[in-house]
């Protein structure tokens, strides 16, 4: 089973030795929606005089499946994604991702959006990927985010939607990827985000499938439109505050100063205002203005040096006390 899957991904010689092991008199059959060419030539050398079976048009995509496409701004496809989850009541998804480390993120990102998610591909532990599966088929689990490798093979009864979060470079993919829902006879709804970037993937789908899937929006998330402020980034821990100044030795904690902040006024007195613990700042051959919160302490006395001219423009001195 997914014959094409095992031939190109390493596996050859794998099989190659556990095919001669094989008694020469056998029936060997190869199972996969997609035959490349390539693989279709690879195969010949395992069978003797093979038939070819096909149920479907090859490549084709199962018209039990609605297929839908939402034009979308990169940035926006987790919100998106969130959006029509919740709204469209999706008790049960897969999501496709094309890497290992976008699907970890993307589950984070929905959990953080009171969505219960989680992320299965070949990283994880063969025990943590049955349970994760076990969880999906229970419906305890809501939404599985799954690489393509991850998920072949995979059989959820009635499973009704399918996202594809980021569209395949391989339109051979595209078709397995949908192919989760829609099984033995039943209805599916697979939904595909389509970024500006995306569009040659997208293309790319439609001349293998031989069908035109045009592209939609959803209000409110057209490409270009400014996102609501809701949307922005959750802002991270950082050793810098708002504009990249730099907090100093207090931390910047909310009620402490910080010695490198100045007034506006005290920015015309000093044309210069640097992050330090003591700060010495002037024109040269003028008086120099001491900002030292442990002055007085023999260890800054003896730490006391002066700063490399190279670093400040040539009219100013500046030494610190450490």
């Amino acid at each position: 089973d997914e014959a094409d899957r095992m031939l190109d991904m390493g596996f050859i010689q794998d099989i190659r030795k556990i095919m001669s092991m094989l008694p020469k008199e056998r029936q060997t059959l190869l199972f996969s929606a997609t035959f490349a060419t390539e693989i279709k030539r690879l195969a010949a050398d395992f069978m003797k005089d093979p038939q070819t079976v096909e149920v479907a048009r090859q490549n084709a995509t199962n018209e039990q499946v609605e297929q839908l496409v939402y034009s979308v701004d990169a940035g926006r496809k987790r919100h998106l994604l969130s959006h029509l989850i919740k709204t469209r009541d999706m008790s049960q998804v897969i999501v496709f991702c094309k890497t290992k480390i976008s699907a970890d993120q993307l589950a984070r990102d929905l959990k953080r959006d009171g969505l219960v998610a989680e992320a299965i591909h070949g990283d994880k532990a063969q025990a943590s990927r049955l349970e994760i599966l076990s969880s999906f088929k229970e419906g305890s689990l809501r939404v599985l985010v799954a690489t393509d490798v991850a998920a072949r093979g995979l059989d959820i009864t009635e499973l009704p939607f399918v996202v594809n979060y980021e569209l395949p470079n391989s339109p051979e993919d595209y078709v397995h990827r949908i192919g989760r829902t829609g099984r033995a006879g039943a209805s599916g709804i697979a939904i595909s985000l389509m970024s500006p970037a995306e569009t040659r993937q997208h293309e790319a789908i439609e001349k293998l499938t031989r069908q035109t899937l045009k592209p939609q929006v959803v209000e409110g998330f057209q490409p270009g439109a400014a996102a609501p402020r809701e949307e922005a980034a959750p802002r991270r821990e950082s050793s810098r505050g708002e504009g990249g100044r730099d907090y100093g030795r207090e931390g910047g904690r909310e009620g402490r100063s910080s010695p490198a902040r100045s007034t506006p006024r005290e920015s015309q007195r000093d044309p210069m205002s640097l992050p330090a613990s003591a700060l010495m700042v002037g024109k040269s051959g003028e008086g120099l203005k001491t900002i030292n919160p442990t002055a007085g302490s023999r260890r800054s006395r003896k730490a006391q040096r002066e700063v490399p001219a190279l670093l400040l423009p040539p009219r100013y001195k500046v030494e610190v006390n450490r």
